[in-house]
């Protein structure tokens, strides 16, 4: 099935386009995301792959002969989460991870969304979600929106799968979002809000949810894990940098001032301008 409109949380003044993970062992993790995520392999080298959908990069995997696996407790990633076009399409692929007897990490109806969990074979979390329509979602008086976690009947959703053969994730599927481990909540609102410009739409406790243009959010930061965790060593797995994409140049303008301001290093590259956030994560900031 093709989706040609973009999904909401794309269409926002920024949003995340791509992760990038270290891993141990390349061909279990790339098997994983192919087999059991419905990836595709579109490129290829010694040391990495690049995996997407319908010819769109979402998720780069390297390795390296140095690499050691990062502990629970350090700085990375909580998840990475995978956005479906629809309701029907998690439920494709909650069937598809039936009958291959995938272990759930959770299930939850988040209000905004509705949310599994799960782990690929280094314990790097994955959410796979899809949206409920925004002019669903409940907004209060100060432009935060209502986000709650609450039982999602894994039973029913399952029961409205279509009855067709699996061939990987739908044309349109994207990374919706991206749930950081970090070390400091007040520390990643400093950075994330008040640096880079995004706004704080929800907070739980021990989180913050941030996101441009009314998204419920596109960066998240919990401390649950991590409380106190300082800067990522350099050959660690798990999340080496990901990408956020701005669609409007005037807050990517406001973004580098800031960071100049802050005396935050900034890199000029190919592909944007490439940074660490205080917890030594890789952020490249495109246009």
């Amino acid at each position: 099935m093709s989706y040609s409109a973009q999904p909401f949380a794309l269409t926002r003044p920024a949003h995340v386009r791509g992760a990038h993970l270290v891993v141990g062992d390349l061909g279990l993790v790339s098997d994983f995301y192919r087999k059991i995520i419905g990836l595709k392999v579109l490129e290829k080298n010694a040391s990495g792959e690049v995996l997407g959908v319908e010819g769109q990069p979402l998720l780069t995997l390297t390795t390296g002969n140095n690499v050691a696996r990062a502990p629970r407790n350090a700085a990375g990633l909580f998840h990475t989460a995978f956005l479906v076009p629809d309701r029907r399409e998690l439920a494709r692929w909650l069937a598809h991870a039936a009958e291959n007897d995938v272990r759930l990490d959770g299930a939850s109806d988040h209000l905004v969304s509705e949310a599994l969990y799960l782990s690929d074979p280094e314990g790097n979390g994955i959410e796979i979600y899809r949206d409920r329509k925004p002019e669903e979602w409940t907004y209060h008086p100060d432009g935060t929106v209502a986000m709650a976690t609450e039982r999602l009947n894994l039973q029913a959703l399952y029961d409205s799968a279509p009855k067709e053969s699996w061939n990987g994730m739908a044309d349109g599927t994207a990374i919706g979002h991206i749930h950081l481990q970090v070390g400091d909540v007040p520390q990643a609102d400093a950075f994330y809000r008040d640096v880079l410009g995004l706004k704080v739409m929800a907070r739980y406790p021990g989180a913050s949810f941030f996101a441009t243009g009314g998204y419920h959010h596109h960066i998240a930061a919990n401390i649950w894990n991590s409380r106190g965790a300082g800067t990522r060593e350099e050959n660690m797995t798990g999340l080496s940098d990901y990408t956020l994409r701005f669609n409007d140049k005037a807050a990517l303008d406001k973004a580098l001032a800031a960071l100049e301001a802050q005396e935050i290093a900034a890199t000029k590259t190919a592909e944007g301008f490439s940074l660490k956030d205080p917890w030594g994560i890789g952020l490249t900031l495109a246009a």
